[in-house]
């Protein structure tokens, strides 16, 4: 099942978690590219230094402003695309990037796409984005919509099995932001990437 903007539009802690395990589909023509989420980073407004967000509304990251249940998908380094998914209430800022997924369905296809098989086909939110062919054109997707690129429910992770830790690859944060446990995966997935 579909998940629903009401899952969405909670707080950005809670959304965060309750991703890990959950399924990410991809429609590409007639194939099916699917995995579970197992990894994820939490980013809030204007108190989180590590946010897009962190400065005000721009073109750019307007969308996380919005309505929850929305794609913010941006480019990176040049080199990757990163999928978030935008969660809180309208006009208030937050969105999970999703980091990690364990594939399910289309690994063939997801590896001729990344050019890689094992662990390292989706163990990072570029290489995830790659390998589902995730790009710019998905930003401001509405995932509740379950065409193309959405979310489902799959399994639910218990948590004693989910791990927090700070957020990875943010420097250029406040040290208190750099260190906050907002980062959450699944205890002893071979595919989250740190």
């Amino acid at each position: 099942m579909g998940l629903e903007r009401d899952f969405f539009a909670r707080d950005t802690l809670v959304v965060a978690r309750a991703l890990l395990g959950k399924k990410l589909i991809r429609c590409l023509g007639d194939e099916v590219l699917s995995g579970v989420v197992v990894e994820v980073e939490a980013y809030f407004g204007q108190n989180d230094s590590a946010s897009h967000a962190f400065r005000g509304c721009t073109p750019r990251n307007e969308v996380m402003f919005g309505p929850a249940g929305f794609a913010y998908v941006y480019f990176v380094y040049g080199l990757h695309y990163m999928l978030n998914v935008v969660t809180e209430t309208e006009g208030i800022p937050g969105a999970v990037l999703l980091r990690a997924i364990e594939p399910l369905q289309g690994q063939k296809h997801m590896q001729q796409l990344r050019r890689r098989n094992g662990k390292g086909l989706t163990n990072g939110p570029g290489k995830l984005c790659q390998a589902m062919a995730i790009d710019k054109t998905f930003d401001r997707w509405d995932l509740t919509q379950k065409e193309r690129l959405w979310l489902e429910t799959h399994n639910a992770v218990p948590s004693e099995c989910i791990i927090t830790g700070p957020r990875v690859g943010i420097s250029y944060a406040s040290p208190e932001d750099q260190q906050a446990p907002w980062r959450f995966w699944i205890k002893g997935n071979a595919y989250v990437s740190k």
